[in-house]
């Protein structure tokens, strides 16, 4: 089982796929140089597996890389964030 963290721009979003079907998402829209995190979901069926955490890790991986700052306005993205303090220099 393969799990892969995509960002899907045209939809606003991070989306972590196990195999080849979608599991979950994180919702980012960005404004600049910052990305807004409002809202994470992970489908029932997939839930219970540290999916959530695997997404948000690839989203803000990808966010350092590309040089931007973030707004976790996401309970979920806020208390991982909170919890990793290797992440908090992302914060805008």
């Amino acid at each position: 089982m393969t799990h892969t963290v995509t960002h899907n721009s045209d939809e606003n979003r991070y989306e972590i796929h196990v195999d080849d079907t979608l599991a979950g998402f994180t919702k980012a829209f960005e404004d600049g140089d910052v990305v807004t995190f409002p809202h994470t979901e992970v489908f029932d069926e997939f839930e219970g597996q540290g999916l959530a955490s695997e997404l948000v890790t690839g989203a803000l991986d990808d966010i350092r890389a590309r040089g931007k700052r973030i707004v976790p306005t996401c309970p979920y993205v806020a208390r991982f964030v909170e919890r990793h303090p290797d992440y908090q220099d992302l914060l805008a």
